[in-house]
């Protein structure tokens, strides 16, 4: 029998937090046994709204820790509601009502606790800003040795940013926490923007899954999805009425590594000035002057390459199949 991957979700949902949730929860071989929230796409409430509402929608009891507010360092920003609306969701017309709580515990105290109790088996996978990862390092040093692995949907190599030449949006929101995380020395791969803008899904996909599964949860996904198509047809008309996969490519690197080409070595984040938020990867095994490169800053693996079509795939085999279960609602 095929082992789950056992994993703890960190979003900020989220049109594509949304999609990823979704992939993870159909995914036969993925167990979430927790989800905790940050700021990012949304204030970290509503983010920790969301992940309470669209796990309960697909009948699901599933623990939400919230999580940090605000940056380590940089000033706070405002939630880019014209991307995924004021509530993450594209500004849904209505929520079926649902009456579940956040745990009492802290995104980070949830990550530590878990990563004790289940040593080596827990794989986080985050998609967002990564203050709470960033903070439980700060609670645990030996958490790198406590966690299976640590897959991240940030960053880019050698495709241009999406909220700056050289930054991507999650980095950008936290460098100083991201950095931490880079430094840290787990099994460590980044899902970046060199991987994430190959894989464009229309909105008419979503709307089949809706038509297929005739449930609210395929309901809410495939009207967010419409909200972020159009963002995307505002500023990339070329790509017709679709998005960009971005998170739930973190979880089908965990599921199918085999479709990605992958590259090994240092990766730094600049903290400050006009490349803030840059992920800077060392690509050949040479000294550098320049202090915190040295050879024994832990190595990332970097998705650089995808099979597009076989990830699209893999996405509309998954979503399409029996997942769904009948919505936790009052």
């Amino acid at each position: 029998m095929q082992v789950k991957h056992k994993v703890i979700f960190d979003t900020d949902p989220g049109v594509d937090d949304a999609m990823a949730l979704y992939f993870a929860l159909a995914h036969p071989e993925i167990d979430v046994v927790g989800i905790t929230t940050t700021f990012g796409n949304v204030y970290v409430e509503q983010a920790t709204i969301n992940a309470l509402y669209l796990t309960r929608i697909a009948g699901r009891e599933i623990p939400v820790a919230q999580g940090v507010n605000v940056p380590f360092a940089k000033a706070a920003g405002t939630p880019p509601d014209f991307i995924h609306g004021a509530d993450g969701l594209g500004n849904l017309p209505g929520r079926a009502s649902v009456t579940a709580k956040a745990e009492t515990e802290s995104a980070a105290e949830f990550i530590v606790k878990m990563a004790r109790q289940h040593p080596g088996e827990i794989t986080l996978v985050a998609v967002g800003p990564l203050g709470n990862l960033g903070l439980a390092l700060k609670m645990e040093p030996q958490l790198p040795k406590l966690l299976k692995q640590v897959v991240l949907m940030a960053g880019t190599v050698d495709e241009p940013g999406n909220v700056s030449p050289v930054a991507e949006a999650n980095v950008w929101n936290d460098p100083d926490a991201a950095d931490l995380v880079f430094t840290a020395g787990w099994d460590l791969t980044m899902v970046g923007l060199d991987v994430t803008h190959r894989v464009v899904l229309p909105s008419s996909f979503f709307a089949r899954l809706a038509e297929q599964h005739k449930h609210i949860a395929m309901d809410t996904l495939s009207h967010a999805v419409n909200f972020y198509a159009n963002f995307y047809q505002s500023i990339r008309p070329d790509l017709g009425h679709a998005c960009y996969g971005h998170d739930v490519l973190a979880f089908v690197w965990l599921v199918a590594p085999e479709i990605f080409e992958t590259r090994n070595g240092r990766v730094r984040v600049a903290k400050e000035g006009i490349g803030n938020g840059q992920t800077m990867m060392a690509k050949l095994p040479i000294p550098y002057p320049q202090p915190g490169w040295e050879p024994t800053k832990p190595e990332t693996r970097v998705c650089m390459k995808v099979d597009a079509e076989a990830c699209a795939r893999l996405i509309d085999s998954t979503l399409s199949s029996d997942w769904l279960k009948p919505a936790l609602t009052n």
